[in-house]
């Protein structure tokens, strides 16, 4: 486990506490007869916070982005399954013209 996930996780577990701080708030206000406003203050810097490191995380975790080489024969669609169980030819893109004229005005 590296920082990162560590890191998402409570990051996770921030936006989670935020949740039910807001439940638990909303519940006190239906209790009190009043509107809802709007989340307190703290629980939005803790939205905010879990978000910052939410996103972090899921941006670290992954790890580096390799290239893709396009001449690659695994990029090829013939290296595609010859299974045709999962193509579905009747879909919504019979609905649109055949030869869509997308010309540029200027």
């Amino acid at each position: 486990m590296g920082v990162g996930f560590v890191v998402g996780v409570f990051g996770v577990l921030i936006l989670a506490h935020a949740a039910y701080s807001t439940i638990q708030y909303r519940s006190l206000l239906k209790i009190m007869q009043e509107e809802f406003s709007g989340p307190p203050f703290h629980v939005a810097i803790e939205l905010i916070l879990g978000l910052v490191l939410s996103m972090w995380a899921a941006l670290t975790v992954p790890g580096k982005f390799h290239s893709i080489n396009p001449e690659a024969e695994e990029n090829r669609i013939v290296s595609l399954p010859a299974n045709q169980d999962f193509m579905v030819f009747n879909h919504r893109g019979r609905l649109f013209p055949k030869e869509a004229d997308l010309k540029l005005k200027h």
